[in-house]
Order: C-alpha cells, then structure tokens, then sequence
C-alpha cells in the first residue's frame, strides 16, 4: 500500500504517531493509499522547523524571493498535467477541471510573483520640524493554512504563495481526503529554490488542526472548508491570538429575470451546478426563477442534464465525475429521499443514472438532479448540500428574490441574468454577498482582487490572497525619524504635535 507522509525541513519525513487514514480512488471506491496522521510532536517539528527557517527568509531581499517564485511559476506550468491527474486521483474531478484549478492556483502565484510592489510603504517628509515618518509592512513569521479536499492545489496556492512572497515561513496542513498533491507542490518549491523549512506539509486530522491554532509559533492561519469548522478555526485560533481569516460554506443563488436569454442562463446554471459534481463552495446550488422565466427555464435546464457524460476521469470524454467519499454519495443521496415529502418535486433524479444505480457500481457517483418546487425551510434549500443538486426557487417580482437571497445565513456568491442594466445595477448594490457575478455565473475573483464571503460564509474581516492576502500576511510598522545635526536635547513633558 501506497504511503503518504509529510514533507518536514526540505524532505518526505515518515510520520511515527501509529495513525493513518485510508486514500480513495472515488471512480472505483478502491483504496490507493494510506496517509500518515501527524501527532502532536510532529506538529510542533514542523512550527519548529518553519520558525528557524524564517529567521533568515525573512531578511531575503525581494529580488530574491521574487526570483523563487518566478522558478516556482515556470515549474508550476510546466508540471500542470502531474498536478491535474494528482489530483482527479484522489478527488475524482475530471482531468479538464482539475486542470483549470491549477490554472487558477497559477494566477496567484503569478500575483506574488509582483510581491515588490505590494509591499511598499509610505514616507512623509518633514512631518515635523527635522521629522520624517514613514511606514514598513514586516511578515509575521510562521502562518499555516488548512485547506479542503475540492480544491487540493488551488486553495493552497491562495495561501502559500502570497505568505512565502510576503516573508513568512509556512505550514500547510491539507485534507487527508486527497493528500499527494500537497508534496507535488512541496518538491515544485524546493526545486525552485525555497530554503528548507520556509514551506512544510503535516499531513493529519483534528490533532494536527487544534494544535496548529494553540501553537505559541504560529501567528496566523488561513482555512477554506465548511462553516462549522470555520467558526471552530477562527473560535480557536483567535482564543490564542493568533490572525484568523476561516472561509465557511454557501448557499450560493442565481437569480434569473423574465427578460434573461434563458438558453444562456440555463447553460450558465448547468455548468455552475454540476462542474466537479457540486464540490465547489462557489457552485450555484439554487436558481431564483422570477416570474414568466421559471416554467421555460426549468424545462431548459432538464432538457441539458441526460447529456452530461459523467464518468471516471481516465475517459476523456467524462464532463462530471464522483463524490469525494462514499459518505458524501450517501449524503448527498438523503436529501433527494427527502425532497417530496417536504412538498417539492424532483424533475431530474440523479439516483436513477446507472452509475449511481448499479449495483456494480463501486464508484461515489451520483447523476445530476434538479429539484423544482423549492422554499427555504426544505432541507435542501437550508443546507449546504456539496453535491450535484439544483434546487429552484420560484420568486413573482424581483424585490421577493432579493430578500430570499439576503436571507438567506450564507453570502458567499450570488449571480444575476438579465438584459436590464438598472436590475443588474441594483442587484450588484442591494445584494448581500462578498461575490457577484452579472450574466456570469461563478464569480471567482482574478488574482489581483480578493475571495470572500458575507455572513456565515466569513469569519474574521480579511478575504483570501490578492491584495487583502498582503494585508493578511504581513502587518504595519510606522517610524518616526529624527537625525539632528547637533546632539542636544531637554526634557519636554507636553505631549508631541506636528510643529
């Protein structure tokens, strides 16, 4: 059996704890490996490990580390094929939207590849008389991110690269689910010339986790997963001191008008539902039909699913693939046993597809289901489902699907079709979310802006990588400077002003 372990101080390090967890291929439902679960003294050789490590990375020059994330960049693109098949593997995404992750991941580093510019401060001449006053952004020190198994490569990239750029030295704990893409990326950092110890892998559970958020070394975390580990992430890491930005779950709503191109919007519903089985925190998981447009576009979006081809990755011709775990399938299978009896009618039933009917399926796979009829109060319009299930709300005006939106506990992401500028326009005000997109469906920021959350979707203020990753992963001195000619001095108790 196949061994994952951590990566510790520039080298694959066995873990000695005794725990291991197992590793699914979910296209067949068959074990591939084993991952190694860190104990808690494994944690603190890697925070220990990342600490001296960034007593000299810290004091690398900007030219330097820009140069490594450069190397970083051009290892990164031309092993994108490894790291997409790493990790359709272990997640089961198709090859082509495991490769756009990588691409997305990319463009952070390509961000941090600008890091110079970034992190200049600003000076004041003069102040005061013979005064000048000018400000620096330091790193912290050692930061960990904990990332979620849907998106293995990109999320860490969101963290890392920023983090490294800044200065600090890092500790990445990823989801045991799908593990090998983390040391990919470890190798590609040190082939590029990072020192050792400035990146770590632990691999590990809710050991690894809590002590990471009460080490005494660590400054600061970054976590991507659901939203009550979130507030457990944050709830923790705060009561330590510790910087916390922890990005929860969604519920994410796509409002269509009557005056919407339907053909368009139910492609665009289609392809924000189902790509990658619904495991994206980003996914549209309930379309708001307002008015005339709920009859046509629900037939539309029917009228598409029997032609999704979903399969294992290893056939190119599969668009959608498994769940993560067979926990999931079963999961995500309960809330369709429960959707008629809450009053609501299941157009398109994803358990009927044959690889999710057949008792020789050995695979996490669920068809695509489409579910009309839907009101909050419905297991399956209050929660996040993480699977592929749409869910269609029907709203008489617009001012009634934007009060089902704003109510709702999430506010990750929220999308709008329509041709009407004034709607769009008041949508993108009046709407309750940290992303939106106008006729685009999933509005994942570029690099150089930020991803995140409103609500329950958010805990702390600081959104993830881009600009507000810098704020994140660094902090603000202010130097006030006097170089008199003459040495002289008095005692003066008043206190300073800018004269």
């Amino acid at each position: 059996m196949r061994r994952i372990d951590h990566f510790i101080a520039g080298k694959q390090v066995t873990s000695g704890s005794g725990r291991v967890t197992p590793v699914f291929d979910p296209a067949t439902g068959k074990q591939t490996a084993e991952v190694g679960l860190a104990s808690t003294d494994e944690v603190d050789l890697a925070i220990a490990t990342a600490k001296e490590a960034f007593a000299s990375w810290r004091h690398t020059s900007l030219s330097r580390r820009t140069e490594v994330m450069f190397g970083f960049r051009q290892i990164l693109d031309a092993r994108r094929s490894e790291l997409a098949a790493a990790i359709s593997a272990e997640h089961g995404k198709v090859l082509g939207d495991a490769a756009g992750e990588v691409a997305r991941g990319l463009d952070n580093v390509e961000f941090a590849c600008g890091i110079a510019s970034q992190l200049k401060g600003g000076y004041t001449e003069q102040a005061s008389t013979g005064i000048d006053v000018y400000s620096v952004r330091q790193p912290l020190g050692v930061v960990v991110g904990i990332t979620p198994f849907n998106f293995p490569v990109m999320v860490p990239l969101w963290m890392l690269a920023g983090a490294i750029a800044c200065g600090n030295s890092f500790v990445l704990k990823p989801s045991e689910k799908d593990p090998s893409p983390s040391l990919l990326l470890a190798e590609m950092l040190a082939e590029a010339g990072l020192p050792d110890g400035v990146f770590n892998v632990v691999q590990g559970d809710k050991v690894a986790v809590d002590r990471l958020l009460e080490h005494p070394d660590v400054a600061a975390a970054s976590f991507v997963g659901s939203t009550p580990v979130a507030r457990h992430v944050y709830e923790r890491g705060t009561s330590f001191g510790k910087r916390v930005q922890a990005l929860g779950g969604a519920k994410n709503h796509m409002v269509v008008l009557p005056d919407a191109d339907l053909d368009a919007a139910a492609d665009a519903a289609v392809s924000a539902a189902y790509g990658s089985a619904g495991e994206r925190c980003m996914a549209v998981s309930v379309v708001v039909a307002v008015g005339t447009s709920a009859d046509p576009l629900v037939t539309a979006i029917a009228e598409r699913l029997p032609s999704l081809a979903i399969g294992p990755a290893t056939d190119p011709a599969s668009e959608m693939g498994p769940l993560i775990s067979r926990q999931q399938r079963d999961r995500v299978v309960g809330y369709l046993e429960d959707v008629e009896q809450e009053g609501g009618r299941i157009v398109v039933d994803g358990r009927a597809h044959e690889l999710s009917s057949s008792v020789d399926a050995d695979g996490f796979f669920v068809g695509a289901s489409l579910v009309d009829g839907v009101r909050p109060g419905m297991r399956v319009y209050d929660d996040e489902i993480f699977g592929p299930v749409l869910s269609v709300v029907r709203c008489e005006t617009y001012d009634e699907a934007l009060a089902l939106v704003n109510a709702n506990p999430y506010g990750n992401g929220a999308a709008i079709f329509t041709r009407d500028g004034g709607a769009a326009r008041r949508f993108q005000v009046e709407v309750e979310c940290g992303m939106v997109g106008v006729n685009v469906p999933i509005p994942v920021p570029v690099a150089y802006y930020s991803f995140g959350g409103w609500k329950s979707s958010l805990f702390g203020d600081a959104h993830m990588y881009g600009p507000s990753g810098v704020d994140f992963y660094t902090r603000t001195k202010v130097l006030t400077t006097r170089w008199p000619r003459a040495l002289t001095s008095d005692v003066d108790l008043s206190f300073p002003t800018a004269r």
